[in-house]
């Protein structure tokens, strides 16, 4: 097994923002540390001793319904003891979700290990984002046959679109997305652990909470689905906040929202003129409604609210109000000792916005570090890809039909690559002799010889790709294995990461990929990973 390192920029579609951050040696005005920087784990976050014992209880009543292990309930008294949290978080989604789910987990146990073993004792921590209530991001996930990505999606019954995704029973469907998942991955120990986890009469957040905590059990992972009461009752002061200071929250992020532009970035959760940072849950209907503000007023939905009763609600219901994306991470902090939170590229983007809610309500910070990414290359690929001298790199910036065209170009027999090279470089040395006498001769004539050149040039090229083409027919396992590099690396045009579930690495290399993740997410390599298996 060995690993090759990428810049993080090899990856396509990630923001200028995220992009500046992740190379920077220095922290940008957004952030407290550069994500190179390790005094995070010296500065753990603050809390009240009274809410440290109360977390602490809770987790130990929670962990034990996840089914969790030893060492997570001996991390939990460390916690309860004093120790500092490394914390990462995502959606509930369908069999643990995308592979950057594990890398995230995987991240935050390697850095709480690192901050331990320095003489700084921490603890990992998932917390389970159960109350996001986008069900079409957590309701499926990807798995690869050996021809193709198949999309397994779990059919829900009743109404569900307003609803947070992590109350949702999964329901007599999730036995057909399971019969699939079989055909898939074949049976063994994963899948057997999901059909532990996925029954019917579990919800999202119950299935993904015991799944994640089995699959972490070794490295004693403490989950938190923070959804219920007496969670939402230690992060009153957070949401009392976030009502009576609406007004100069919303002006400190538009004011950001400012700065961002004037420095050429953009932002990721949009600030609208009567939005806020909560959600309200309906009493009746149990819908998740975004609460809009203008002054005294509030609405949720069709209902309108002041802010005494808002106040009353918080009062009585905490768990009726559920944090936004710029909230959330400031609600958490406040009821974890956080030193430092593991993001995705989105997550470390929205940082730079909540940064000013986190120093108005917390009065400080908390440190982003970006999550391990990597590629993960099983053995046959990588024969492919030594055959073939290609590298992550050529996938992700080459089409399909152009690397195809390259294999093509390259297995040629040599007397065609020599006829073929000749031809081009003397059609190219002559072009250039005779399109700079005509240049000489006239500006209007040496422009026109510019475009005939070009002509003759794409011709030229022209032939290479006949010629290739003709051997890309003559050789069809070249193109199969143009094929099976995409679909295993670069499905669809998205990084694996993000586009393959982790149940098929899972399902293939159980407990030693688990290791093999932690060993490598001390990212000694800051940038992409590619992880030959």
């Amino acid at each position: 097994m060995h690993a090759e390192c990428f810049p993080i920029t090899v990856l396509p579609h990630l923001s200028r923002l995220f992009t500046d951050y992740a190379e920077s040696h220095t922290a940008l005005p957004y952030y407290p540390l550069s994500p190179y920087s390790q005094e995070w784990a010296c500065r753990p976050g603050s809390i009240d001793p009274a809410v440290r014992a109360s977390i602490s209880d809770l987790l130990l009543e929670q962990n034990r319904s996840f089914g969790a292990g030893e060492k997570t309930f001996a991390n939990i008294e460390r916690l309860r003891n004093g120790a500092g949290a490394v914390v990462t978080g995502q959606q509930v989604t369908l069999f643990g979700g995308p592979l950057f789910t594990l890398f995230k987990t995987a991240t935050v146990i390697r850095k709480a290990q690192d901050a331990t073993a320095a003489g700084y004792p921490h603890v990992p921590i998932f917390w389970l984002a159960s109350e996001d209530h986008d069900l079409a991001e957590a309701d499926h996930v990807a798995l690869p046959s050996r021809h193709e990505l198949h999309t397994l999606k779990l059919a829900l019954e009743g109404e569900t679109q307003l609803s947070s995704v992590g109350g949702l029973k999964l329901g007599q469907g999730v036995r057909a997305v399971l019969d699939q998942a079989m055909e898939l991955l074949g049976p063994g120990p994963f899948l057997d652990a999901l059909e532990r986890c996925y029954t019917p009469d579990a919800t999202f957040s119950q299935a993904f909470g015991r799944l994640i905590s089995g699959i972490f059990a070794a490295h004693g992972l403490i989950v938190i689905d923070a959804s219920a009461r007496d969670f939402h009752a230690l992060g009153v002061p957070v949401l009392r906040q976030a009502i009576t200071q609406a007004d100069a929250l919303h002006e400190a992020l538009v004011q950001r929202d400012k700065e961002l532009a004037q420095a050429g970035y953009h932002s990721q959760v949009l600030v609208g003129p009567q939005s806020s940072l909560l959600f309200l849950i309906d009493a009746e209907t149990g819908a998740r409604l975004p609460l809009r503000r203008k002054g005294e007023d509030w609405t949720a939905g069709k209902k309108a609210y002041s802010t005494s009763e808002l106040l009353e609600i918080l009062q009585a219901e905490p768990e009726r109000f559920s944090p936004n994306a710029l909230l959330r991470a400031v609600f958490q902090d406040f009821i974890l000792p956080t030193s430092a939170y593991i993001g995705g590229p989105a997550e470390i983007a929205y940082f730079a916005q909540s940064q000013v809610v986190y120093e108005k309500i917390l009065g400080r910070t908390t440190p982003v570090l970006p999550r391990l990414s990597a590629t993960l290359i099983e053995p046959a690929i990588a024969e492919v890809i030594a055959q073939h001298e290609v590298s992550i790199t050529d996938l992700l910036s080459l089409t399909p039909e152009e690397l195809a065209q390259r294999f093509g170009a390259r297995s040629m027999p040599i007397e065609g690559k020599k006829k073929l090279a000749s031809a081009g470089n003397a059609l190219d040395e002559e072009l250039k002799t005779l399109t700079e006498w005509m240049h000489a001769v006239d500006a209007g004539l040496g422009r026109s010889a510019d475009v005939a050149a070009s002509k003759m040039r794409y011709q030229m090229n022209r032939l290479r790709r006949l010629a290739a083409n003709f051997q890309l027919q003559k050789e069809a396992s070249l193109r199969r294995h143009v094929d099976a590099l995409y679909l295993n690396l670069y499905p669809n045009h998205h990084p694996q990461e993000r586009a393959v579930g982790a149940a098929f690495f899972l399902s293939r290399y159980g407990d030693g990929l688990v290791d093999l993740l932690v060993e490598h997410a001390a990212q000694e390599c800051p940038g992409h990973k590619a992880l030959y298996l």
